[in-house]
């Protein structure tokens, strides 16, 4: 994708955010715009891989922030890190190198907190 057809999922994020802002979404609606950000910053937002090799940090280019470059071995070690406790600080450093991957992670995060407040929102009466 060329232009600004790889970064859809920014506008997709804003209208969540604006959804939540003006209440003019219904929960149903804010939970699948959510799961539809938290997969495009995850898995398809540009990035940087990052994962770690013998030279350092990769700097190749990747697919969302939880997903690795071209290398095979990069390309589930994000992943592969979630499930190993011991190896969650080395997780952390490697969602945040960076602006751009910074921002692809707060964005997921983000939209993740969002979709549990969607889903939540009806038990409590949707007041908030």
């Amino acid at each position: 994708m060329k232009g600004f057809g790889k970064y859809w999922g920014w506008a997709v994020f804003a209208v969540l955010l604006a959804g939540w802002l003006t209440s003019d979404l219904g929960p149903g609606l804010l939970l699948a715009l959510s799961g539809v950000c938290t997969l495009y910053f995850f898995f398809l937002a540009p990035a940087w891989c990052g994962a770690l090799g013998r030279d350092g940090a990769c700097r190749n280019n990747s697919k969302g922030v939880m997903m690795g470059c071209h290398i095979r071995q990069h390309k589930w070690q994000k992943l592969k890190m979630i499930v190993v406790k011991e190896r969650w600080r080395e997780l952390r450093s490697e969602l945040f190198p960076n602006a751009t991957t910074a921002l692809a992670t707060l964005g997921g995060m983000l939209a993740l907190l969002s979709g549990a407040a969607a889903a939540l929102q009806p038990l409590f009466g949707g007041g908030w």
